[in-house]
C-alpha cells in the first residue's frame, strides 16, 4: 500500500498492536488461573429487566425455523440454527448473543419456553462455531441475555438442565475474566464489565465476580464516557445500546440492596441528555459515526428515564455534536467533532461538518447511515461522499485501514485490520467550533476541520444560520489553504445534501423543490446550479433504499466560498 503522509501513523499503530499481541501471548503463557476460575454459581436470585423491544410474531418465525438477524435471513428447515454457517458476521454475533430469546419470552407460551430451552440445550451440548461463540463481546452479550431471560429458559426445566445452565454462566464468566487479563480491546472491556456486574448480582456465590465487575466497569466508564455524555467512539448507536444495559443494571443493584457505583450513576445522567441532542422529530437518532436504523420504541423507553420534559443539550463539545432549533419543529444536528481515536473508530465515518435537517417528523437532509451488514456497503457508507458535507478530489477526509491490494505493507495492513477492524488511521484532528446568536435571534454555528490538510493542503469550513421562525436555513462552505501548505492548483469538490427516501424532488428553475409529508422546501445555491443525483439510504430496517441527493460541483482553491439555503414554503 502507498501510505504517503500517513506512513508513520500506520507504523505506530502497527507497533502498538504488535506489542499488545506480545503482551497477550505472554499473559497466556505465564498467567495461572485467577480467583474467579474456582467460583461456581450456586443459584440465581434475580433476573434483570430487558429494555430491548420484543415481538411475539418473531417467536412464530423462530418456531418455523426462520432466523432474521442484522438484515440477513436463514431458514433452517427444522434443524438447529447452530448447525449452519452464519450468512454474515453480524448475523453470527446476533445468534450467539442470544438476545433473540426476548421474542420467545414475549410469546408467553409453553411452546416458546420449550423452544428456548431446546436452543440453549443445543448450545450447551457444543453445537455451533466455537470461535464465533467465544469472542469476548459475544460472550458478554450472551451472558446478559441468558440472565435477563432466565425465567423463560428455566421455567419447567428439570434439575439437570438448571445445573447445566449454571455451569454455562460460570464458564462465560471465566471466559470474560480471561479476556480481560489477556488484553481485551477497550470497547470490549466496557461490555465485559457490564456483563460481570450482571453475573455478580444475579448469582449466589458470585460476590468476587461482582467486585471484579464493579472495578472494571468503573474504570472503563471513567475512561470511555466523555464529560458531555458521549462515548469515545462518537457512535450514537453504541451509546443507546450501552444505556439499555446500564439502566437495568442500576435497578439490579437496588434490587439487591447494594449501592450502585458512582461512575454508573454519573454515566447514565450524562448520556441521556446527549441522546436528546441527537434525536430528530421522528424519534430517530442522527446517522453519524456508525449509527444505523433507530428502534424508536427503544429510544422512547430510554428517554422516559431522563424525564418527559427534559431539554436536550445544544452543544456537546467533547463528543463533537451541535444542535440548532427553530420554530415549527425545524432542527439541524451537525457533526463538528474530530475523528475518534483508532481504538474506537472501527465504525466511525468521515463525516466531519456533515449535518441532518428535519422539520417535525419529516426528515429532509440526512447522512446515508450504516447498514446492518455487508463489508463493502459498510465501507462505502463511511466515506465522506456518503455524508451531507463537502468532499474534495473524490477522497474522504479520513484515511481508513482498508488494504485494497498488494504492496509491501499490504500483509501488515491486513494483519492489523484483522486485529482492530477497518479503523481510521488519520482523520480531522483540529475542529474549531463557534456558536452564537444574531441580533434577530438567528442561531449561528460555524466550524472548520483539517482533514484534507495532509493530502491537499486545504481546510474546509462551514457556517449554518437557522432563522428563529425555522423557515430558513442558510449555509456556506469555504475552503482555505493551510498556512503550512504550498499553493496548489484548484481541486474538484462536491458538496452533497443526501435526501431522505420519503422526500420527492423536482426542478424549479435553478432551484430544487423538496416535497414530503409536511410543508415543501426549496433549495437554492448562489452562482452554482444544483444537480440531482442518485443516492442510497442504508439506515433502513428493510435494507438499503434508493434515494436522491443534491450536489454542488465546483473547483475550489484558497478563498473559494459558496452559499446555499433551504427555505420552507407555504403549503
Amino acid at each position: 500500500m502507498h501510505w504517503g503522509p500517513d506512513r508513520w501513523r500506520f507504523y505506530r499503530l502497527l507497533g502498538h498492536e504488535a506489542a499488545r499481541s506480545v503482551r497477550s501471548a505472554a499473559a497466556r503463557a505465564t498467567s495461572g488461573p485467577s480467583a474467579l476460575s474456582r467460583l461456581r454459581p450456586t443459584g440465581l436470585v434475580i433476573a434483570p429487566q430487558d429494555l430491548r423491544t420484543s415481538d411475539a410474531t418473531i417467536a412464530g418465525d423462530i418456531y418455523a425455523g426462520l432466523f432474521v438477524f442484522a438484515g440477513r435471513a436463514l431458514a433452517t428447515g427444522g434443524r438447529s440454527p447452530f448447525d449452519f454457517a452464519p450468512p454474515s458476521p453480524e448475523w453470527g454475533d446476533a445468534l450467539y448473543g442470544f438476545g433473540w430469546l426476548r421474542h420467545l419470552r414475549a410469546a408467553d407460551s409453553a411452546l416458546a419456553r420449550s423452544n428456548a430451552r431446546a436452543f440453549v440445550q443445543d448450545f450447551m451440548a457444543g453445537r455451533g462455531d466455537e470461535a464465533l461463540a467465544q469472542r469476548p463481546p459475544v460472550v458478554a452479550r450472551r451472558l446478559i441475555s441468558l440472565l435477563c431471560q432466565s425465567p423463560l429458559v428455566l421455567e419447567g426445566a428439570d434439575h439437570a438442565f438448571y445445573q447445566a445452565f449454571l455451569k454455562l454462566i460460570g464458564r462465560s464468566v471465566r471466559l470474560l475474566d480471561r479476556a480481560v487479563r489477556r488484553g481485551a480491546r477497550p470497547r470490549d472491556r466496557l461490555g465485559i464489565g457490564v456483563a460481570l456486574c450482571y453475573a455478580g448480582l444475579c448469582c449466589e456465590g458470585f460476590d468476587p465476580v461482582l467486585r471484579r465487575g464493579v472495578r472494571l466497569l468503573t474504570r472503563e466508564l471513567n475512561r470511555q464516557i466523555l464529560p458531555d455524555g458521549g462515548h469515545r467512539s462518537r457512535d450514537p448507536g453504541f451509546s443507546k445500546d450501552l444505556l439499555l444495559d446500564l439502566l437495568p443494571l442500576r435497578q439490579s443493584f437496588l434490587s439487591r440492596d447494594i449501592a450502585p457505583p458512582e461512575a454508573l450513576l454519573n454515566a447514565i445522567d450524562r448520556m441521556l441528555p446527549l441522546l436528546r441532542l441527537l434525536r430528530h422529530g421522528d424519534a430517530s437518532l442522527g446517522h453519524h459515526n456508525g449509527m444505523g436504523a433507530t428502534a424508536a420504541d427503544q429510544l422512547a423507553t430510554l428517554l422516559i428515564y431522563d424525564g418527559a420534559l427534559a431539554q436536550p443539550l445544544m452543544h456537546a463539545p467533547h463528543s463533537g455534536y451541535a444542535r440548532l432549533e427553530g420554530a415549527g419543529g425545524t432542527l439541524v444536528v451537525a457533526d463538528v467533532g474530530p475523528a475518534p481515536g483508532p481504538a474506537y473508530s472501527a465504525a466511525a465515518g468521515a463525516g466531519c461538518l456533515s449535518f441532518e435537517l428535519s422539520c417535525g417528523a419529516q426528515r429532509l437532509v440526512v447522512n446515508c447511515g450504516l447498514p446492518a451488514t455487508g463489508q463493502e456497503m459498510r465501507a462505502l457508507s463511511r466515506t465522506t461522499a456518503a455524508h451531507s458535507t463537502a468532499s474534495l478530489a473524490e477522497a474522504s477526509s479520513c484515511r481508513f485501514l482498508n488494504p485494497p491490494g498488494p504492496g509491501i505493507a499490504h500483509p501488515l495492513a491486513s494483519w492489523l485490520k484483522g486485529r482492530l477492524g477497518p479503523i481510521i488511521v488519520r482523520g480531522p484532528a483540529e475542529v474549531a467550533v463557534e456558536r452564537g446568536t444574531g441580533p434577530d435571534g438567528t442561531s449561528v454555528l460555524a466550524a472548520r476541520h483539517d482533514g484534507y490538510v495532509p493530502t491537499l493542503g486545504l481546510r474546509h469550513e462551514r457556517r449554518w444560520r437557522l432563522h428563529p421562525d425555522g423557515a430558513l436555513l442558510e449555509g456556506d462552505d469555504g475552503f482555505l489553504r493551510d498556512p503550512a501548505a504550498t499553493a496548489a492548483r484548484p481541486v474538484e469538490a462536491a458538496i452533497r445534501f443526501h435526501l431522505h427516501p420519503s422526500v420527492r424532488v423536482s426542478r424549479e428553475g435553478r432551484a430544487v423543490r423538496l416535497a414530503g409529508s409536511g410543508a415543501p422546501w426549496l433549495f437554492e445555491a448562489d452562482e452554482i446550479d444544483p444537480v440531482i443525483e442518485e443516492s442510497v439510504f442504508f439506515a433502513a430496517f428493510n435494507g438499503a433504499r434508493r434515494t436522491e441527493q443534491i450536489v454542488l460541483h465546483l473547483a475550489v482553491s484558497d478563498g473559494t466560498r459558496v452559499a446555499w439555503r433551504f427555505r420552507r414554503l407555504a403549503r
